[in-house]
């Protein structure tokens, strides 16, 4: 059996803990290797590491740190089919969507190629008479990353990126579930010229989050999960004084007006609903028809997944398994718990014949209809491809229900009215909004992030937060004597 460990110092390495995970393939339900689980020990050899190389990183000029991002950005470009290899066989999805996770890691290297020009401070010159001021962003040393399941590559590439070319050495905390695509990116920062130790990776569970979380040398913390663990990082974090962004779960809304081009909300629906099963943090979850036009989009997004095909992802299937057969579990007891509650099973996913090993951890798409606002199916994000269609009345009722979820994560609304689309924005207390597009994820140079329960912290994912983020500034006042100078004033400095 394969024994996935650790990567250190600038190598692949075994750990001290004796605790292990199992890694399946969700495709066939078969065990593929196991992961070791650090401990406290396994955590503080990889701080240490990290603290070794921040010393001399923070000091490496803008254009070696760029250089070497450039240079990530060409290695993870050329094994992206590899990337996205490791990702189907160890989370499920299927490979085209691995591919679209690459893809859009890859955004954010190229953003943070860029990074000089987001590093460039201000100039004030006399400020007081032959006195300047100017202001300066420096790294904060180590700083940790702890990253889910259901985006391998893209999440990790979100922070680690953006955290080296501000300066910082890294630590990251892969999922688990699919830990090895962690453990190639780190193989390529250092084939692309990273020093060793800037970049580590240690794998583990609760235990190994909980010894970063109180390490003294790890100065900040990111973090992305569902919302009952991001809220414990953001407390236990900040209590050790901690700078911490912790992203949270999401009940995604796409609200769809009565003059919305109908054919093209159906087709968005199924996009957003299903890809990746349905495990997306920016997953369509809940659809809200503006009546009169719930009974023509329900036709239509059923016709839709009738055609879907659900299977092994390297089989060119629509949609792949749940990452795990305890989550297949999970996601199973809400379908029974919709229909108990009285939903309409317009699409019942349990029924699925699929293209694939039957001891997969397989649910097909599923469409609910009448859901209301009550049922578990709404007030949970179940995180897998279940759709719950609510009917309401009006624009006016479609924005309270929105606002009303706890969660703010992201939200889309389909129209033809650009004054409605206009006033929807505004309006809605969610942090990222789609106007006609259902995944309303920014790109790079904008900064992802929710409000309300899917957010702990003040500043968002990459772009100019993450630069933000990973940073901290200063601001020096100097004066440089020239040969009028003289004599003693003990007033107080005035500015004159």
């Amino acid at each position: 059996m394969n024994v996935i460990g650790h990567f250190v110092g600038g190598r692949r390495s075994r750990g001290t803990s004796t605790r292990h995970g199992d890694v399946f393939d969700p495709a066939t339900g078969r065990r593929t290797a196991q992961v070791e689980l650090a401990g406290g020990d396994d955590v503080a050899a990889a701080v240490q590491s990290a603290e070794r190389a921040a010393r001399t990183w923070r000091d490496a000029s803008l254009a070696k740190r760029t250089a070497v991002l450039f240079a990530v950005r060409e290695l993870v470009n050329a094994r992206r089919d590899e990337l996205a290899e490791l990702i189907t066989a160890e989370h499920g999805k299927v490979l085209a969507d691995a591919a679209g996770e690459v893809q859009r890691g890859l955004e954010v290297i190229e953003y943070a190629c860029g990074v000089p020009s987001a590093l460039r401070g201000g100039f004030s010159e006399n400020v007081s008479t032959e006195v300047d001021s100017y202001s300066l962003r420096q790294p904060l040393g180590v700083v940790a990353v702890i990253s889910p399941f259901n985006f391998p590559v893209m999440v990790p590439l979100w922070f680690v990126p953006v955290a080296v070319a501000a300066g910082n050495a890294v630590v990251l905390k892969p999922s688990e579930k699919d830990p090895s695509a962690a453990l190639l990116l780190a193989e390529l920062f250092v084939e692309a010229g990273l020093p060793d130790g800037v970049f580590n990776v240690v794998n583990g569970d609760a235990e190994a989050v909980d010894a970063l979380l109180d390490h003294p040398a790890v100065r900040a913390v990111s973090f992305v999960g569902s919302t009952s663990v991001a809220r414990h990082v953001y407390q236990r974090g900040t209590a050790a004084g901690k700078r911490v962004q912790a992203l949270g779960g999401a009940k995604n809304h796409m609200v769809v007006l009565p003059d919305a081009d109908l054919d093209l909300a159906a087709d968005a629906a199924v996009n957003a609903g299903f890809g990746s099963a349905g495990e997306r943090c920016m997953a369509i979850s809940a659809l809200v028809a503006v009546e009169p036009v719930a009974d023509d989009l329900v036709a239509r997004i059923a016709s839709r997944m009738a055609a879907l095909r659900t299977g092994d992802g390297r089989r060119g299937c629509d949609m792949g398994p749940l990452v795990t057969a305890a989550h297949a579990a999970r996601v199973h007891a809400y379908v029974e718990a919709g229909v108990a509650a009285g939903a309409v099973p317009v699409v019942d996913g349990r029924d699925v014949t699929v293209d694939g090993d039957p001891s997969g951890f397989w649910l097909g798409p599923t469409l609910f209809d009448r859901v209301t606002p009550q049922m578990s199916i709404y007030t949970d994000e179940i995180f897998g491809p279940v759709l719950s269609v609510l009917r309401v009345d009006s624009y006016d009722a479609a924005v309270a229900l929105v606002n009303a979820n706890p969660y703010g994560n992201g939200t889309a609304i389909f129209t033809n009215d650009g004054g409605a689309a206009r006033r929807y924005q505004h309006e809605v207390e969610v942090g990222m909004v789609g106007v006609n597009v259902p995944i309303p994820v920014p790109m790079a140079y904008y900064s992802f992030g929710g409000w309300k329960s899917s957010l702990f912290g003040d500043l968002h994912a990459h772009g100019a937060d993450g630069v933000a983020f990973f940073t901290r500034g200063k601001v020096v006042t100097s004066r440089w004597l020239d040969p009028r100078h003289g004599g003693v004033n003990l007033g107080f400095p005035t500015q004159t």
